[in-house]
């Protein structure tokens, strides 16, 4: 996608979405107070890191043992529907105005987990990362690491303006409306991989955060 278009496109929709923002902004203080912001190192273009901002949305809660609880146990209904509606994103809007960040890309991954990936982490890396990519609309937390990793190979390679915009729409579709897996194109990714790239390792040994 061309840049000047990213950044209209990105100026309008944080326009346009701010007040929804605000208000899930008093939502996140009422019901986790404090830090209103959750932030970590990701690993940006090349491996380059850089630090993620996000609208918290789990409280720290621990077992027993003094381990966090799963994700759906730290989360309230409201938290959840924010998580969902991705308005915990938004921050994200400065790093895409900043250039850290595209639009469209590979969501940004810890760097201990792209080093994991090894050659597929590295090829995975050429682009700036995105707010939303392939796998988000084709399954994104109903997808094993496995699968949005071939994904996001096959969004490299392929990638453009066209599928960039189509991405976009598709976003507020799966916002909206839930979640669910595309097998067609799980199976094209994992087509393509096979006969364009049979000697890439795709490891995925670690868990991948979203």
């Amino acid at each position: 996608m061309h840049r000047l278009l990213e950044i209209l496109i990105c100026v309008i929709a944080g326009m346009l979405l701010m007040p929804f923002f605000v208000l899930a902004c008093g939502a996140v203080l009422v019901l986790l107070g404090r830090p209103l912001f959750f932030s970590q190192v990701r690993a940006g273009r090349n491996g380059v890191p850089f630090r993620l901002v996000k609208l918290r949305s789990m409280h720290s809660s621990r077992d027993a043992q003094g381990a966090l609880l799963p994700d759906a146990a730290r989360q309230t209904r409201i938290t959840a529907l924010i998580r969902r509606l991705r308005l915990d994103e938004l921050p994200q809007l400065a790093l895409i105005l900043r250039g850290r960040m595209a639009l469209v890309g590979p969501r940004p991954l810890l760097p201990e987990t792209i080093a994991a990936f090894g050659e597929a982490g590295r090829r995975r890396g050429r682009l700036r990362p995105g707010l939303t990519g392939w796998a988000q609309v084709s399954g994104n937390t109903l997808l094993a690491d496995r699968e949005k990793l071939q994904l996001d190979l096959w969004y490299v390679h392929h990638r453009s303006a066209r599928l960039d915009l189509r991405i976009l729409g598709e976003t507020i579709g799966v916002a909206l409306g839930g979640e669910r897996r595309r097998p067609r194109r799980l199976a094209a990714a994992a087509r393509w991989l096979q006969a364009q790239q049979p000697g890439l390792g795709l490891g995925c040994g670690q868990e991948v955060p979203a």
